[in-house]
């Protein structure tokens, strides 16, 4: 009967009650395999925390002894502001804020707490790249240069307008209780897609404008002779490709992913093993109405 039926609502069941037992098995920290896969993911976010670490070293180093330094006061110390917080904030805390969710220590907190903090980095990081605008826009208005005229200037505009709305969704989305599960479930591919591609975009955007910036600024000699600013700054590029290759990688593996809150709930709750979780999920559970309940709920492992 269940060969011929391919929607057996027996057997979806206990496939659905494997995948959570599997998924229960895999992330409880005692057994062998999730030992080993948090090892895995703590060797890429700390080379992605080194490197993005190196980055803003490198950043300041470019500012504070090859250009003019840090200031407020129309000239070049303060269009320095402008690569220094765009890559503190756009970039480095962006990305913290994609990875946040999947560092292992974190899953005792609740789901809705990690929530509060994925929103305040995003929300810092767009603070910080909003006063970086300004830097700049305050810098080209002070030395009578064009605005928005490069392509760096028009993606990075784009990717700052786009980050915004990404936020103000997020917030009215998933942050607030009242909004209806199902929402949360059919707009949370488009959440996460819309994070990765603006993150994405920044990473080529700062590659464009420190590109630009060395064109400009390097005369004599000039940026083909790769004097030693250039090489620096060409190492900053270097940097900050990996970190964001690295942040996408830890960000696209489903063994790291968060488990689903009321998995980590029973697993707290009470002292059993992975082993008796399965047992109980065959037995306890009533295969057609646990289907039942999740078409009713539309829960997905993103939407809680």
């Amino acid at each position: 009967m269940c060969r011929s039926d391919p929607v057996c609502p027996t057997c979806l069941a206990v496939w659905c009650d494997f995948k959570l037992c599997f998924r229960i098995a895999i992330h409880c920290c005692h057994t062998p395999l999730a030992m080993m896969e948090n090892k895995r993911f703590l060797v890429f976010f700390s080379l992605a925390l080194a490197v993005g670490f190196l980055s803003i070293v490198c950043v300041l180093i470019w500012v504070l002894h090859f250009r003019e330094g840090l200031g407020w006061d129309g000239g070049s110390a303060e269009f320095n502001w402008h690569p220094l917080l765009m890559l503190i904030g756009f970039i480095f805390l962006q990305g913290i804020a994609i990875v946040v969710y999947r560092l292992p220590w974190t899953w005792k907190c609740s789901k809705q707490m990690m929530k509060f903090i994925h929103a305040g980095l995003n929300v810092l990081a767009f603070i910080l790249a909003v006063i970086s605008l300004v830097a700049v826009f305050d810098f080209h208005n002070a030395k009578n240069i064009p605005n928005m005229y490069s392509l760096h200037s028009w993606v990075g505009l784009a990717a700052v307008i786009l980050y915004s709305a990404q936020i103000v969704m997020g917030i009215a989305v998933f942050l607030i209780p009242a909004t209806p599960v199902y929402v949360r479930a059919a707009l949370m591919p488009v959440h996460i897609y819309s994070g990765l591609f603006i993150f994405t975009s920044v990473i080529a955007t700062a590659l464009m404008g420190i590109t630009e910036k060395l064109i400009f600024a390097l005369n004599n000699p000039g940026y083909k002779d790769s004097p030693p600013e250039a090489i620096l700054v060409n190492v900053l590029g270097l940097l900050i490709v990996a970190f964001g290759g690295l942040v996408l990688w830890v960000a696209t593996r489903p063994s790291w992913k968060r488990p689903k809150e009321q998995v980590m709930q029973t697993l707290s709750d009470s002292n059993i093993s992975p082993e008796d979780m399965k047992v109980g999920a065959a037995t306890r559970s009533d295969p057609e109405s646990s289907v039942e309940t999740r078409r009713r709920n539309g829960k997905t492992d993103e939407s809680e």
